[in-house]
């Protein structure tokens, strides 16, 4: 029992510190920005409240709103958006003043405080994203988030303030997803102990059973 346990000491060990490492992704730009369905565009048109408001993108590339439904916003950039935006808006009044702001979803999970799906502005950084969720939580790991991105995984560490760390920006369906910390004598040893030993007692009264 006891070479058992020693082996499996330096198995968890040897996997809690091995290290990962992965290129991160280059960080994303304001022209970059591209939207999916679910994320929103907050219109904001001057004297215009009818006008104006968050806009969700259907999933047709469209903004779920009866007036703005003809005004596609995926697969162009935000300059083309703009632009689109401007066109239907001129068709109503002669120099129309507005602004157009992208909003992107993020999930934000794991072993952070409020774990749920963000509308966060593209320059949102990864940082400020955990953030927003509360920050990590009393078991999250501020050295290991994971990144999903267009099906791949990254590891970033937050505490690094750089381009590849905390300060990297999300983008549109980013799932960002804190590590908890894990104890080894906690978490696998004490429960294996207790196992071991269960199973040792059983045995004893079996075998004891059996010289009867």
């Amino acid at each position: 029992m006891i070479r058992l346990l020693v082996s499996l000491l330096a198995l968890c060990l040897l996997t809690e510190t091995e290290a990962v490492t992965a290129q991160a992704p280059p960080p994303a730009t304001a022209t970059a920005v591209a939207l999916n369905p679910g994320d929103v565009v907050r219109i904001t048109v001057w004297r215009k409240p009818e006008l104006s408001g968050d806009f969700v993108v259907a999933g047709d590339g469209t903004l779920s709103h009866p007036l703005y439904r003809d005004v596609r916003v995926i697969g162009v950039p935000m300059a083309a958006v703009e632009t689109r935006v401007r066109e239907f808006l001129t068709k109503l009044e002669a120099n129309p003043q507005f602004v157009v702001e992208p909003l992107i979803r993020v999930a934000v999970g794991g072993e952070v405080r409020l774990p749920n799906l963000y509308t966060l502005r593209p320059e949102t950084s990864l940082a400020q994203a955990v953030a927003m969720a509360g920050g990590p939580a009393e078991r999250g790991r501020r050295d290991r988030l994971v990144l999903v991105r267009q099906n791949q995984q990254v590891v970033i560490d937050l505490r690094r303030s750089d381009a590849a760390g905390s300060s990297m920006p999300v983008r549109s369906g980013d799932q960002i997803l804190v590590e908890r910390q894990s104890a080894v004598f906690r978490d696998v040893i004490t429960p294996m102990v207790s196992i071991l030993g269960a199973t040792a007692a059983v045995m004893s009264v079996i075998l004891y059973n059996g010289r009867r």
